[in-house]
């Protein structure tokens, strides 16, 4: 080998590792052969599913490029008239005591995308995937108490997972951040808004010129064994 080709085969090598990446706002990257379940248009407001079935994508549901692996939609674009929902059976426990008896939330994270026009938040989850469901509501409420939680903005989502906790066998949260504001130009910032009996609840705080905005769900499971959902937004 000559000297003249160490530095060509070494940028290959930082190439090759870079496919295998995982994006910042929790989307598993992988390589360009990675394959692609067939996904469907179709009505604005899915129905709901039986058990163990993802709901009806929205109209316009495209794949993104290869390189985001094995990130599937399961609601394509559409503004959800009803509550979009997408259900997945589990079994309860889903590890013996003293282990956590429900799909454990692990971290939550966000990104901008100014190029494709969408913001994205990603809950990622310790054991299986649970259903859930995104819907447009007039203020998001705390659950059991109704209290309404503050968010940033003018249009509010609320995203509840089930069966699904945020907290350890002790009791102490597994997200550190208990609220974020945000600042992107639609999606101003989350919060909790409750973790009881195998309820685990968010909202969205956005920024809209005008009515609601489409929203996009989707999945993808990461080298590590986590399982992700994430709610995409579009800009106004």
């Amino acid at each position: 080998m000559t000297p003249q080709r160490v530095p060509v085969l070494a940028s290959l090598v930082m190439l090759l590792a870079a496919a295998c990446a995982t994006d910042n706002d929790g989307a598993t990257s992988a390589s360009p052969t990675a394959a692609r379940p067939s996904v469907t248009a179709a009505a604005t407001a899915p129905a709901t599913t039986p058990p163990g079935t993802a709901a009806t994508p929205g109209p316009s549901a495209t794949w993104p490029t290869a390189a985001e692996g094995d990130w599937r939609v399961t609601y394509g674009w559409a503004v959800p008239s009803a509550p979009a929902r997408v259900a997945h059976t589990v079994q309860v426990p889903v590890t013996p005591a003293p282990g956590e008896p429900l799909p454990v939330l692990v971290q939550i994270q966000v990104g901008d995308h100014p190029v494709e026009e969408f913001s994205r938040i990603t809950f990622a989850f310790r054991g299986p995937t649970p259903t859930y469901e995104v819907a447009y509501v007039p203020r998001v409420e705390a659950d059991g108490s109704g209290d309404p939680v503050n968010l940033p903005g003018n249009v509010f989502l609320a995203i509840r997972f089930n069966p699904a906790q945020g907290h350890d066998s002790s009791g102490r949260t597994t997200v550190s951040a208990p609220a974020r504001a945000i600042g992107y130009p639609t999606l101003r910032g989350w919060a909790p808004a409750g973790d009881f009996e195998g309820y685990l609840s968010f909202g969205l705080g956005l920024q809209a010129t005008s009515g609601s905005l489409p929203v996009r769900l989707a999945e993808s499971t990461r080298p590590d064994g986590t399982h992700v959902v994430s709610v995409d937004v579009r800009r106004s």
